[in-house]
């Protein structure tokens, strides 16, 4: 039974009139005996008769707190104007009658953390540094031009300094950082930052948020996210942000750090943040909906979150050069894929043997016009292993790299074309298959096919997780059946064999090399500056090959055009009706030549076929010349 209240307040409050209405309200109302304390003095209270009503600014209830810690007094706060922030962690109701009513309410107490930096009680949250919009809660509400605005304002304001992070388990981690958002316990109707989670009032553990966007572009993504998207939680966080989840965190740098506690600026070279665990008897407001049950056990592991954050000579590169467009890759990682990749790049044995045998695979399965025997020998072509590692030579600019996989390529090529040749040679079959048909006009969807198996490639080569072999097989289609038509060619002596399918293994080349070195440098495997010369060379040789490419995919255009406008078309002539397929466009003159079939019930003379010939002409405006086919049903 309450019997008693001890009113918190200052020397200043003892005389204004809220006081006294207080005081009085206090007496009549709720009949009850009111003892004044300051805010200074130390309370020993019956806590099963009396409770202590804090009527303080948010300065001077930090100060009563920290002059209470670990005792057992009951305290429940009233707002006063000054006390924003203290009301706001405890979901205090801002009218002092429901506040009283909730402070009689013995079911609304409970043992809370709190949370001390550098010896100071925390209410909401420490801010170092810039966190870039994640401790701003309010951009949600804004309108879309103003979150436009202020995306463009962080985006050029982006700089990293150095923190050493010490946790109560001795864990450390020295990182760079362009700032930290620190929280004891979050709650959903006082969320004033981006995490859409609560975190206990009672679990002893603080939780610590690291940014730090490691290039520009996963800078451009958090941003993008925090303005657009606003809706974290600790399983979908951007993997720009690191989490230390503990009791006890020290945070130190090279230079003095400027930080806010509750947005009061503090400067100090050292941070030390510890929880103290069910510190006091607190009154939790109506505004909390979830009032926890019973004090929870503390979970003696931290909870580190880090692996993405930058270490090691990525941290001295992001404090003392600008920012790179894309992440760099970590140090262990880069060390295994560049050993490995050496490996694949060198000659041997074992890769003669495959190449010979993929190449007789390849083709057999072309002279028998067998798609399931070409994609047999592309899964035995050791082809991406030189090549991948050519496109990391390239982005690199590692002269060894370059060297051994060209050496290596050209032992490819040479083998290739020489066991194709022979087998070629050998074979009494002289008529070009469609699937040899089909390596003689390359276009631009043929570089398209380059250009996504180089990024397979090289995506698959820097994830330990991937199957290679699958992106092997990707890049020996594009590779391996060309190179046995190009073979194929010389041994029988067409020159126009040797030169289309030739052009587009060059094509494939250059493709795969040029995006798979692309994708080297999005992964962070290089810097931009280091990798220029080998990007422009090869760029350039892109750009020579792709201008037949061009010419060749237009005449695709072409020929699909008239399949589309001609294909299953009825004509009539002098009153015959006469229907017409097309079997082949050849646009290798000036003027098309269409083979095509008519199907009609009357014989067709010349006349007619030079009227039907006028007729195509004049629907697809253009010449043509007709290779005519026909077939006469008789009834």
């Amino acid at each position: 039974m309450i019997e008693k209240v001890f009113l918190v307040i200052t020397k200043d409050e003892e005389q204004t009139t809220a006081f006294n209405d207080l005081v009085l309200l206090i007496k009549t109302h709720y009949k009850l005996k009111v003892e004044l304390k300051y805010y200074n003095d130390i309370i020993d209270a019956d806590e099963q008769k009396s409770f202590v009503l804090v009527y303080l600014s948010d300065e001077k209830i930090k100060r009563f707190f920290k002059n209470h810690l670990n005792s057992s007094i009951n305290i429940a706060i009233l707002p006063t104007g000054k006390n924003s922030k203290t009301i706001t962690s405890y979901g205090i109701s801002n009218d002092v009658h429901e506040a009283l009513e909730d402070a009689l309410d013995t079911s609304r107490y409970a043992k809370v953390d709190i949370l001390l930096c550098n010896g100071e009680p925390t209410f909401t949250n420490i801010i170092i540094g810039n966190v870039h919009g994640l401790n701003n809660a309010s951009i949600e509400k804004k309108f879309l031009l103003t979150k436009i605005k202020e995306f463009f304002v962080h985006l050029t304001n982006l700089s990293f300094r150095d923190f050493t992070f010490t946790t109560a388990k001795d864990y450390k981690l020295h990182t760079a950082s362009t700032g930290i958002m620190i929280l004891e316990h979050s709650v959903k109707h006082a969320r004033s930052n981006m995490i859409h989670e609560e975190f206990s009032f009672q679990d002893g553990k603080l939780n610590a948020f690291i940014l730090s966007p490691t290039s520009i572009l996963s800078y451009v993504y958090y941003l993008f996210s925090v303005f657009f998207y606003s809706r974290f939680s600790l399983n979908n966080l951007p993997k720009s942000i690191g989490v230390i989840k503990t009791s006890k965190l020290n945070i130190t740098s090279s230079k003095p750090m400027d930080f806010t506690i509750d947005d009061s600026f503090v400067s100090s070279k050292t941070i030390d943040l510890e929880i103290i665990k069910e510190a006091l008897h607190i009154a939790l407001g109506r505004n909390i909906k979830n009032l926890p049950e019973k004090s929870t056990t503390e979970d003696e592991k931290d909870t580190i979150k880090t692996n993405d954050l930058p270490k090691g000579e990525m941290v001295g590169s992001l404090l003392s050069e600008t920012v790179p467009l894309f992440k760099r890759a970590d140090e262990d990682d880069f060390k295994d894929l560049f050993s490995s990749l050496r490996e694949s790049s060198k000659f041997s044995s074992i890769f003669i043997v495959l190449m010979v045998l993929s190449t007789l695979l390849a083709t057999t399965g072309l002279f028998q016009n067998s798609a399931p025997v070409i994609i047999g020998a592309m899964i035995l072509a050791p082809l991406m292993g030189p090549i991948v590692s050519l496109a990391m030579g390239v982005v690199r600019a590692e002269n060894q790299l370059i060297t051994n996989s060209i050496k290596t390529l050209a032992y490819a090529v040479v083998t290739a074309l020489f066991f194709s040749c022979i087998y070629t040679y050998s074979m009494p079959l002289s008529e070009l298959t469609p699937e040899m048909r089909g390596r003689l006009n390359p276009n631009v969807l043929d570089l398209m096919v380059a250009i996504i198996s180089g990024i397979a490639g090289a995506y698959a080569n820097s994830k330990s997780e991937v199957a290679k072999s699958l992106a092997g097989v990707a890049i020996a289609v594009a590779l391996i059946p060309p190179l046995s038509v190009t073979g194929i060619g010389i041994g029988w002596g067409n020159i126009d064999i040797i030169y289309g399918s030739f052009l587009l293994f060059i094509t494939n080349l250059v493709g795969i090399t040029l995006s798979a070195s692309l994708t080297f440098l999005v992964l962070g495997y290089a810097p931009l500056r280091r990798a220029k010369k080998g990007l422009v060379y090869t760029s350039i040789i892109l750009a020579l090959v792709t201008i037949p490419l061009i010419i060749s995919f237009t005449k695709l255009i072409k020929q699909n055009s008239i399949l589309s406008r001609l294909n299953n078309k009825t004509y009539t002539i002098d009153n015959k009706k006469v229907d017409i397929a097309v079997l082949e466009v050849d646009l290798s003159s000036k003027i098309p030549l269409l083979y095509i079939k008519t199907r009609s019930n009357t014989l067709l003379s010349k006349k007619d076929l030079v009227s039907l010939k006028q007729n195509i002409s004049e629907h697809i405006n253009d010449e043509v010349t007709l290779n005519v086919s026909m077939r006469t049903i008789v009834e």
